[in-house]
């Protein structure tokens, strides 16, 4: 399956932030988006999802054109920066309600096993996001909409997430991107930069630097 975002433009106040913007992914690979704050990563993915409209767009799957927001197919699930999953529910309502299996969740991540009968306001800012991470990834949809996967999580949680995604990318579209830019170097097959509203395909770090989204030591500016 491939997915093809093209001709996307978004303005806000008569200021362009997305303009002809072109993206292609498919499932077999992992997707990065990076770009400064403000350069319309979260906008692209939601038009991409359908919860924002622009001035044009065209969506293809498989070289089919998408004409309704794709939400509406139910076979993709978006993780938005903000949190994802209600205060007042509880962490064992969650899994049944995505039909994840808690016992296979918490081999993984043992420091939850006491949690399973408690609220997610329980739970802290990193585990909230490694919870909703998780859910959104192991749900049974092809297209995997990410934004800021890794924001608030420890290192070791960042690494086994990491995992998760190399082996759900052999049948899922994923689509990520995140401010921790050294992790969705190291993760994206493919890689794409934003910049004056535009895309640009990046082939290795060098071209970050060319864009000035790294220093020549690869620390972002």
């Amino acid at each position: 399956m491939n997915l093809e975002i093209d001709n996307i433009e978004l303005s806000f106040d008569n200021k362009n932030i997305l303009r002809g913007v072109y993206l292609k992914s498919e499932s077999g690979k992992v997707t990065g988006i990076l770009g400064r704050n403000g350069s319309g990563k979260t906008s692209l993915l939601n038009i991409l999802f359908g919860s924002l409209k622009s001035k044009y767009k065209s969506i293809r799957i498989d070289g089919k054109l998408i004409k309704e927001p794709l939400f509406l197919s139910n076979n993709v699930p978006y993780l938005p920066q903000h949190k994802l999953l209600a205060k007042k529910i509880k962490i064992s309502t969650c899994f049944k309600l995505f039909n994840i299996d808690w016992n296979i969740f918490v081999n993984d991540f043992e420091h939850f096993r006491f949690f399973k009968n408690h609220y997610t306001s329980e739970l802290s800012g990193g585990e909230l996001r490694l919870l909703e991470t998780y859910l959104i990834l192991n749900s049974d949809k092809s297209i995997i909409l990410l934004d800021e996967p890794f924001s608030n999580l420890a290192p070791l949680y960042i690494s086994k997430i990491k995992d998760i995604i190399e082996h759900k990318k052999l049948d899922k579209i994923i689509l990520l991107t995140d401010h921790l830019y050294e992790e969705i170097v190291s993760l994206s097959d493919d890689l794409y930069f934003l910049k004056n509203g535009c895309s640009k395909l990046i082939h290795n770090m060098e071209d970050l630097e060319n864009e000035g989204y790294l220093t020549t030591n690869s620390q972002q500016k």
